[in-house]
């Protein structure tokens, strides 16, 4: 077995492990053509159409029919296996995002016709969201799995500064329809990246239905304690993510010109995730394992602080500091939201459990996009507050997952 598996190792250390670097530049790309996607869409919105409404709906649409598709997506994965999934999902991503550049060099862009290409995005989404957090655990051995994740969240906040700042400059210097061709070459470039690492087969598909192995999905997660309760919790934290995406580029607009605005929004999340990789790089060193469901409530606080009174109430200053508060609350949170998911996972049921429990963890992220587009027009303060209060009763419903002792029992 691996060093790792007996004592913390460095992270160069960890990249030794065959399969993990290029499943961590796969990771890494595909990520930072989501991130660009969602910003690319907000902005390309608010100057096409100038509504905050059309902006939050078209994020919706780009996450809320995967989520529906997420049981059937969860009996795929399982079916052909983690590493094709992820594949599949790059390459049909990349398809649709030259079809959204290709109607936008047309002229095409009309609202109808975004919704339906950026809700044809979103159907894979599961396959790769899934199929990378299978790869991993199944790649480190056991002893480095908290390490790894840290790792794994570090790529988030390395996507986090690196996409929204190349959002924002592409789209000044050479237009939505080139940051649209940017986003499918990274997603193109992650599935070349795939065929390096380990193919992991499948189940076999002639036991069981493909309904019944999709009902069965379901069932698991609806039962199993832990998953309902990260459900809950972190959906309601990704709430707070889903206003901010679409508030902080209009709150910018209102004080900038377009063309700077633009960029001042992809600075500050490049600030927000500087900080959300140094808090991911010291909880892999600090360890949460048993400690999760506190980190994951300690940080939620902390991030309701940050967006009000802190990022709302305290002028530009106050939003960036706001922005960087949160980014350090969120490395130990998806650190911890991911250890403990993978513990309280059955191993031989992780597909289909992931790609469900992922989705619905991440269900929140749309709905405040799509409720802070309804509020911002009457009080950008107020929509703020909102990102803060669903943050609090998230923290809540963190401390109220089953502990260890009650899981097990």
């Amino acid at each position: 077995m691996h060093q790792l598996s007996k004592r913390q190792g460095s992270y160069r250390d960890l990249l030794k492990i065959p399969g993990l670097f290029p499943l961590i530049v796969a990771a890494t790309l595909s990520r930072l053509a989501g991130r660009m996607f969602v910003l690319t869409l907000v902005l390309f919105a608010l100057a096409q159409f100038s509504s905050s409404t059309v902006a939050g709906w078209l994020t919706f649409a780009a996450i809320v029919p995967g989520l529906i598709v997420s049981p059937l997506a969860g009996v795929l994965l399982d079916r052909v296996g983690p590493t094709i999934a992820v594949r599949i999902d790059m390459i049909a991503s990349a398809v649709f995002v030259v079809a959204i550049s290709f109607v936008g060099w047309a002229g095409w862009s009309s609202p109808p016709t975004l919704f339906i290409l950026v809700m044809l995005f979103s159907l894979t989404g599961p396959l790769g969201a899934a199929g990378t957090r299978i790869l991993l655990p199944r790649l480190v051995p056991p002893g480095a799995l908290d390490q790894a994740n840290a790792l794994d969240i570090a790529v988030y906040a390395i996507v986090d500064v690196v996409g929204p700042a190349m959002a924002g400059v592409v789209l000044v210097w050479l237009g939505p329809e080139a940051a649209m061709a940017v986003i499918a070459a990274a997603y193109a470039g992650a599935a070349i990246c795939l065929p390096h690492v380990q193919h992991l087969p499948g189940s076999d598909p002639a036991h069981t239905s493909f309904l019944r192995q999709t009902i069965e999905g379901i069932q698991m997660v609806a039962r199993q304690p832990t998953l309902r309760g990260l459900a809950v919790s972190y959906s309601l934290y990704e709430i707070t993510w889903g206003a901010l995406y679409v508030v902080v580029p209009v709150y910018v607009a209102d004080h900038y010109a377009t063309a700077a605005g633009d960029s001042v929004t992809g600075l500050l999340w490049a600030a927000m995730g500087i900080a959300g990789g140094l808090g991911a790089l010291l909880a892999g060193h600090v360890r949460t394992t048993g400690r999760e469901r506190g980190v994951m409530a300690a940080g939620m606080v902390v991030t309701a602080f940050a967006a009000w009174p802190v990022g709302a109430e305290f002028g530009f200053g106050g939003l960036a500091a706001g922005l960087v508060l949160a980014g350090v609350a969120s490395g130990p949170i998806n650190v911890a939201l991911l250890t403990l998911r993978q513990r309280r996972t059955d191993p031989q049921q992780l597909g289909r459990v992931l790609s469900i429990s992922i989705s619905l963890n991440g269900a929140g992220f749309p709905l405040g996009s799509a409720i802070a587009g309804m509020v911002i027009p009457e009080s950008l303060s107020a929509t703020f507050v909102l990102a803060g209060v669903a943050s609090v009763v998230a923290a809540i419903a963190s401390v109220s997952i089953p502990s260890d002792t009650a899981s097990a029992a």
